[in-house]
């Protein structure tokens, strides 16, 4: 039998006085209640109560522990109703981790955002440390981790947050000195800047997909944002988040190569731990970090007729 329950028996016949008014309290059969006292005597090796046909009486250790067991019930009590009050706020700690690259997207604003609307939300925020393990980050100590590729892991919960459009592109400088690839095959004759992580660049949509395996990178790193800064200064043709490279587009920097073709969106997964209810502080987060990226949609990017017009000669 568990200590808790023993306890529980224990207490009601010291507070009552007696095996069947403690087992009536409870709900229990008078012979369930005396086993309890007889097996918490049992292991503490101790008598508590002096048992007579008339009467139930403490003994003097039995009075120590009464008063010993009640404070402990309280406090668990208390403990337990207070858990369940935390579970069911938006308030308390709330560890998030996601992949370095998306860092370097806005997703710092997002999370500052939520932060300052939930300020009983202690927000923990790490880039990187990712394991291809899904269920790790929950070994690991966060609540959430944020992913771009599709799972199917039944020991953890997805949902998708928004999708992240990509772009093909190169700076004006490098376009006039190689020219622009006139399709996907073309691009094997030029100077490519390829993430470590993503060597498969996917040009087109559904059946139209064409896959490249970029063998021989130019420039590679593992950061999206040392990819950009490499294709705004002419290194190569990149693929781009689009969320990153839209100023650079929009300014004439870099120029999107391509366009008929399209690059697949990537979907963004807020990942989360199994069970049937989802703590409060996680379900306010996901429902913020959706409803912040869809108020926030990736602006169109101009064609590269427009861009053409807009750039110094």
């Amino acid at each position: 039998m568990d200590r808790m329950s023993l306890m529980h028996s224990f207490v009601a016949v010291a507070r009552i006085g007696s095996f069947s008014g403690a087992a009536k309290t409870l709900n229990f059969s008078g012979s369930l209640v005396s086993r309890h006292v007889a097996e918490l005597e049992r292991q503490l090796g101790v008598r508590l109560v002096n048992r007579t046909a008339r009467s139930v009486s403490l003994t003097e250790p039995g009075l120590r522990y009464a008063e010993f067991a009640a404070r402990i019930l309280k406090e668990v009590a208390a403990e337990d109703a207070s858990i369940s009050r935390l579970h069911d706020r938006a308030e308390g700690a709330l560890s998030v981790i996601a992949p370095k690259w998306i860092g370097s997207l806005d997703l710092g604003d997002a999370m500052a955002a939520f932060s300052m609307a939930h300020p009983k939300i202690s927000v923990r925020f790490e880039l990187g440390g990712l394991s291809h393990r899904t269920y790790d980050f929950l070994d690991s100590g966060f609540d959430v981790a944020l992913h771009t590729r599709n799972l199917r892991d039944s020991s953890v919960r997805l949902k998708k947050i928004t999708s992240l459009p990509f772009v093909l592109c190169a700076s004006k400088e490098y376009i006039e000195r190689r020219g622009a690839p006139a399709d996907p095959d073309d691009l094997w004759e030029h100077d490519c800047i390829v993430h470590s992580n993503e060597p498969v660049w996917r040009l087109g949509h559904g059946r139209t997909c064409t896959p490249l395996k970029m063998r021989k990178a130019a420039y590679s790193s593992n950061s999206y944002l040392a990819l950009q800064k490499a294709a705004v200064h002419g290194r190569g043709i990149a693929l781009l988040p689009q969320r990153s490279a839209h100023d650079d587009l929009r300014s004439g920097t870099l120029r999107a190569l391509l366009p008929e073709l399209g690059v697949p969106e990537r979907p963004l997964y807020a990942i989360y731990g199994p069970g049937d209810t989802v703590p409060r502080k996680v379900s306010v987060f996901l429902d913020f970090l959706t409803v912040w990226f869809r108020e926030r949609p990736v602006p169109r990017t101009s064609s590269p007729v427009d861009q053409r017009q807009g750039m110094p000669s």
